[in-house]
């Protein structure tokens, strides 16, 4: 991974990103729709791959979206995600490519498109492909609880 002129970890490109494992649901609660997307990485598998090269493609990413772990509220990291048609994709910061996610399906979409936000969660540690919804809760819960998982509240970008 290479630095920034400010000495900070520069943004992983394509490559990196292709290797994320991207999870999106609605959840309805009491207080209304919660949209979320969850973004993590499974263990390395790639010839020089490690486990803090990951970690290191993962901090710079959320350093570049304002993710923070949660204290008391999450944050508003600006409108990072693009609906154009049938893609969906993420802003994370990289000066010249997006994340295109797989398709949330259109309960999500349109919550999004009428003005909902979406929590965006990044896990630091490695997230197994495939997972189950259960797998997925128990990984939250015990990122979260380890502060491991850094969050923000997107939404779309209209313009």
């Amino acid at each position: 991974m290479t630095e920034s002129p400010t000495g900070q970890s520069a943004v992983p490109g394509p490559g990196f990103v292709a290797g994320c494992v991207v999870s999106t649901w609605l959840d309805v609660t009491p207080a209304g729709p919660v949209a979320w997307l969850l973004l993590g990485h499974p263990p390395p598998r790639r010839p020089g791959e490690t486990t803090g090269c990951v970690e290191a493609g993962l901090r710079s990413i959320a350093a570049a979206m304002g993710l923070r772990r949660v204290v008391e509220s999450v944050p508003y990291v600006g409108e990072r995600l693009l609906i154009r048609g049938p893609i969906t994709a993420l802003d994370y910061g990289h000066p010249a490519c997006l994340l295109r996610l797989p398709d949330p399906g259109p309960r999500w979409r349109a919550h999004l498109t009428r003005g909902g936000l979406a929590c965006i969660t990044l896990g630091l540690d490695s997230m197994p492909l495939g997972a189950s919804r259960d797998a997925i809760d128990t990984y939250m819960r015990r990122s979260a609880a380890a502060g491991r998982a850094l969050v923000g509240a997107t939404g779309v970008r209209t313009r």
